[in-house]
């Protein structure tokens, strides 16, 4: 990875240490010479935003060595952005990582699993346009998400906490959803209110905010076997049994309708049933991107409840799939439905 280190402040002495991990994605590119989009230079990060001087950071741009496309983001990839959280915690105050809007609710979901008990601030964030372009998101987005990464109170970070700040919301980041490809607010937590706006100052919500616990933990290991099944009208059994015979599979997030409802065919239930019964998790979790899952609560899931699917409550897809990935890869697998259902780091109501 490529290292720079940038102090705003200069020739002052910086008030806080942030580092920025750039992983690649739409904020990060900028024109050269011929028209081309290349990725952005951070050396003359100072020249497209000197107001990052009003900030008195000592900043640390660490840079992937190929920035990435976050449609390419891979496991491997949260397992590197974890490491160099945990391994720089202690000597900063908080982390800011630029990231492809794509798929960034499931790689902050995946670090909130991977990186429990933070003291500072891992603020995810990125751009609908380049920083480039004269109206990109890219300036405003970079600067707020500093300067939450750097705010403290009492000597503490006021957001010791894995969340994503996108038009003018800073949000949990394993409650968020992607919900827009065109306009700046890119993102939604129909769930959980935001833990902050910003406006012409940032109003932190800090009753919404996670309490940070005694001692940083980082689960570095993840188990990928799992699927998503969508429910749709008409789908067919063996669409179905075609998922759940996945050689190796042990859990399916099953997106179903409404308040966790879903066919009430014999067939469609036996094939779920035998799969549980050879040990493969279903988690039930809404296709809706508000409410939650209350199974039994109509006769479409009390069969569900009665066959052991789990219910997911209200956590998103992104948070049940990471989430998952980091329970599986742990090697005792004691009360495993029970800690599904338990919330880790805010992402369930319980």
């Amino acid at each position: 990875m490529k290292r720079i280190n940038i102090n705003t402040a200069t020739p002052a002495l910086p008030q806080s240490k942030v580092m920025i991990i750039y992983t690649g994605g739409t904020f990060g590119m900028a024109h050269d010479a011929n028209g081309v989009l290349v990725p952005f230079d951070f050396n003359l990060i100072l020249e497209h935003l000197p107001a990052l001087r009003n900030l008195s950071l000592d900043l640390t741009v660490v840079s992937f060595d190929q920035p990435i496309d976050s449609s390419n983001i891979l496991p491997s990839h949260w397992q590197q952005i974890a490491q160099l959280i945990f391994d720089n915690h202690d000597s900063q105050d908080g982390f800011v990582v630029l990231h492809g809007t794509d798929t960034m609710a499931f790689t902050a979901s995946a670090l909130s699993f991977m990186l429990q008990g933070l003291k500072k601030p891992v603020v995810f964030t990125g751009a609908q346009l380049p920083i480039s372009e004269p109206r990109s998101d890219a300036r405003e987005n970079l600067i707020t998400s500093l300067e939450i990464a750097a705010a403290k109170k009492n000597n503490q970070a006021i957001v010791p906490e894995v969340c994503i700040y996108f038009g003018d919301e800073l949000l949990r980041g394993n409650r968020s959803k992607k919900v827009e490809s065109m306009h700046f607010d890119a993102f939604q937590s129909e769930n959980y209110p935001p833990l902050a706006k910003a406006g012409v100052k940032i109003d932190y919500n800090e009753s919404a905010i996670l309490k940070p616990k005694a001692g940083l933990r980082w689960l570095n290991k993840l188990d990928t076997s799992i699927a998503i099944l969508k429910l749709f009208p008409g789908i067919t059994h063996q669409t179905v049994s075609a998922v759940t015979g996945i050689p190796g599979l042990k859990a399916i997030v099953m997106e179903t309708f409404g308040a966790g409802n879903a066919p009430t065919s014999s067939s469609f239930l036996n094939i779920l049933k035998e799969a549980i019964t050879k040990g493969i998790i279903i988690l039930n979790i809404s296709q809706c991107p508000g409410g939650m899952v209350v199974q039994g609560r109509y006769e479409t899931s009390k069969e569900l409840l009665q066959i052991g699917v789990i219910s997911g409550s209200d956590m998103t897809t992104e948070a049940a799939l990471t989430k998952l990935m980091v329970l599986l890869a742990e090697e005792s697998h004691i009360d495993l439905a029970e800690r599904i259902t338990t919330s880790v780091c805010g992402e369930i109501t319980n």
